[in-house]
């Protein structure tokens, strides 16, 4: 958003029609606080990854609602593969997705009607809720109510903290400032896995504490959204170009000249309300094929590299190769720490080395270790009917979870955030990123419903079924993504005129300004 763009939509603006350059794309304190504020988003989605599947192997908390799980763990031979397969257990987690889905669709309308800040703070709030009551849950009734409000939270936040960083951010580190939302969700999952690894130690209600502290951090969330201004595309959309200009000069520095920038912005937004036929209804157009397709790809791709489950599981996995409960969450809090720093890594490189570098690299990596893993699991675990795996193969597995881990976190697990967050033009931007918000926690309500099924019946091989859809994945990313990077959000549509299978549905006259822009 902040660099180029095209100075008006008929072509007359400066330099004859052709595109120029910003004078306020540089990072400025106010820029980076407005944005961390708005990524801290992260820390509820990420705490509630991290707290569901720690305290679903607590002992105090599986006497308390799933004391059947406990009679058949301790049940003799009971097949290594299938020790937590309950589908009510389940459900405590998966509750969580299903409210998130439905919510960020109702949050896509919301986002243009209120704006970008009102629903993060709605958001918070909504998990704020949640927390108290899974903390204070009394039957299995009030865990998946909690869950719920949780998933509301999460659904809210999820859909509009990603716009509003992509909207904000100076265009040549929009990759950087987006990729903060995932940093703090990874920041919360380590933040509750540390937490389960203390709360594991207080018999009877030590998972009360572990889901009460959700409230940390969706007090940090609503907090910080009250502290921030909406961003200058919502201001416009919303009728108010005088607040619009003056947040874009807060966040760009008092002294930077940002005319041509805010002039990009209402083109754009004017542009959206001439051809406002609805969003979703114009998605069907040939014209956003293009945006149709990665709507539904990116999401769908990022659940199937079996990183939410692992993230989910983790405690469960370990439990399962054979650490007891108290090392099986320190192996969650060890993978919490090698994503967090993987994420680091991925900040720092991803508007250098760029998305498609990053995605290629990544998921060649993340196949290796899930064949790897596979092969480890099928050859060490479940033979002879062993409920365990010797100890030095248990640290294999963790050791190559790890590796995983890491590539995860430098590819896919910010990318998912900042690619989608930036590529959809303002008039489908709230539609589009609902819709791949929904996507994804529509498919993670199944995986984190069934994985445990599929564990016990598929083992190992569960594994490489996810190797092969990071396969298919990669070479997708490799053929049809364009590269985003430094490419301001008003000029987009020029990087989908260029590709080579894309430009067939994308090219006009109006996108040919901003193809020689590039």
């Amino acid at each position: 958003m902040a660099r180029g763009g095209f100075a008006a939509a008929d072509g007359t603006g400066g330099d004859h029609g052709r595109p120029h350059g910003y004078g306020g794309g540089r990072v400025t304190i106010s820029v980076v606080v407005t944005c961390l504020m708005a990524a801290s988003c992260g820390l509820i989605f990420g705490y509630d990854i991290g707290v569901s599947g720690g305290v679903t192997q607590m002992q105090s908390f599986l006497e308390k609602f799933f004391p059947e799980v406990l009679r058949e763990m301790e049940g003799a031979k009971r097949d290594a593969y299938c020790k937590y397969d309950n589908q009510m257990l389940t459900a405590f987690t998966s509750s969580l997705y299903i409210a998130g889905m439905l919510s960020s669709l109702v949050a896509s309308r919301m986002t243009r009607r209120v704006g970008r800040q009102a629903v993060m703070l709605s958001g918070g709030v909504l998990f704020l809720a949640g927390s108290g009551i899974n903390a204070a849950a009394l039957n299995i009734a009030m865990l998946i109510i909690g869950r719920m409000l949780l998933g509301f939270g999460v659904g809210f936040t999820a859909q509009a903290a990603p716009l509003y960083l992509a909207e904000t951010a100076p265009a040549k580190w929009r990759g950087a400032f987006t990729t903060a939302y995932n940093f703090f969700l990874v920041l919360g999952t380590l933040a509750a896995t540390v937490t389960n690894y203390f709360t594991n130690r207080i018999p009877g209600w030590g998972w009360r504490v572990s889901l009460g502290l959700a409230a940390v951090p969706a007090t940090v969330v609503v907090v910080g959204a009250l502290l921030v201004t909406d961003t200058p595309s919502s201001l416009v959309m919303r009728g108010d170009p005088d607040k619009a200009r003056a947040s874009l000069q807060h966040i760009r520095g008092a002294d930077a000249d940002v005319g041509d920038e805010f002039k990009d912005i209402v083109i754009a937004v004017e542009e959206a309300r001439r051809n406002d036929e609805g969003a979703f209804e114009r998605l069907r157009g040939k014209g956003y094929r293009h945006y149709l397709v990665m709507m539904v790809a990116i999401p769908t791709f990022f659940d199937l590299t079996g990183m939410i489950v692992i993230s989910v599981f983790s405690p469960v996995l370990f439990r399962t190769v054979g650490f007891n409960s108290q090392k099986a969450i320190l192996g969650s809090v060890i993978l919490s720490l090698v994503n967090l720093s993987s994420v680091a890594v991925s900040t720092f490189v991803v508007d250098r080395a760029g998305r498609r570098f990053l995605f290629l690299v990544g998921g060649i990596a993340m196949m290796l270790c899930q064949v790897a893993v596979a092969w480890m699991l099928a050859e060490h675990l479940g033979r002879h009917h062993a409920t365990a795996m010797a100890k030095n193969y248990a640290y294999g597995v963790l050791a190559l979870t790890c590796m995983y881990t890491f590539s995860f976190g430098l590819s896919w697990g910010p990318l998912k955030w900042v690619v989608p967050s930036e590529i959809y033009p303002v008039e489908i931007r709230s539609a589009g990123q609902a819709m791949t918000i929904a996507i994804a926690l529509t498919l993670s309500f199944a995986q984190t419903q069934v994985f445990i099924t599929l564990l016990c019946a598929m083992k190992y091989s569960i594994f490489v079924f996810y190797a092969g859809w990071v396969l298919a994945m990669t070479v997708f990313m490799a053929a049809l993504l364009p590269e985003t990077k430094g490419v301001p959000l008003e000029a987009m549509r020029s990087v989908w005129a260029k590709h080579w299978y894309w430009r067939r549905f994308v090219r006009d006259a109006k996108q040919d300004s901003q193809v020689n822009w590039l």
